[in-house]
């Protein structure tokens, strides 16, 4: 996966403090250890992560500038809730860009390739069965930026990246809903993707996409 994808295997020791701690603290943010709403201060994070403080201040600043904190005006710094009007613009745009990656993405995978989306999804199943709320959200997105990246289009890549940062917390509501979950549409996509149907492959990339969407919205409604 591409170096500055989340969960790509670390390698801490080999980073830049500032850039190992930027990335911890993005996944904490992206993958439900840090909650939509919740304060993030320079302290905390600087003694939860064992890091330095100014590391930890830059780690905020590049976070506050892509939308995966927010700066209050009294400068507090948090999580983002979500206004329905914000859910709804990611809506959109997630909707324009994934299904067409993953269109784009179809005829470049081979068999080993869609085996190994298979598997991802069969980890997230397991964090399903678990509750484990950060590895549904991990290896949701694992699975679908192995997709996303097979399609070599670093433009659409990098907005969608970009979008997740911001949507990918509020999808913790996906597992701590009193609903069920929904239909897997991973599977239907992984079937799309051995029979070589772009098109199905993109409905089930924008059925999936509406299905967290449709929990996100709800809740930034009942939040708003």
């Amino acid at each position: 996966m591409a170096s500055n994808d989340p969960v790509a295997p670390g390698t801490p020791g080999k980073l830049p403090e500032h850039e190992a701690t930027y990335r911890r603290l993005r996944d904490m943010a992206m993958f439900g250890e840090l909650v939509p709403g919740q304060k993030v201060t320079i302290q905390g994070i600087t003694a939860q992560l064992g890091a330095g403080m100014t590391p930890v201040r830059e780690a905020i600043r590049r976070l506050t500038a892509e939308g995966a904190l927010v700066l209050h005006e009294n400068r507090r710094v948090s999580v983002p809730r979500l206004t329905p009007s914000q859910a709804d613009e990611l809506a959109f745009a997630r909707l324009a860009l994934e299904p067409r990656l993953a269109e784009l993405a179809l005829p470049r995978l081979d068999a080993g390739q869609i085996d190994a989306l298979e598997r991802i999804d069969a980890e997230i199943d397991a964090a399903i069965a678990a509750d484990d709320v950060r590895g549904y959200l991990a290896g949701n997105y694992r699975f679908h930026f192995r997709l996303y990246e097979a399609a070599e289009a670093p433009i659409l890549t990098s907005l969608t990246r970009s979008l997740w940062l911001r949507f990918a917390p509020s999808l913790r509501v996906v597992m701590t809903s009193e609903n069920e979950i929904g239909p897997d549409r991973h599977k239907d996509a992984i079937a799309a993707l051995r029979e070589r149907d772009a098109a199905a492959l993109a409905r089930a990339i924008d059925g999936d996409i509406r299905q967290g969407i449709e929990r996100v919205q709800a809740e930034a409604r009942l939040q708003g």
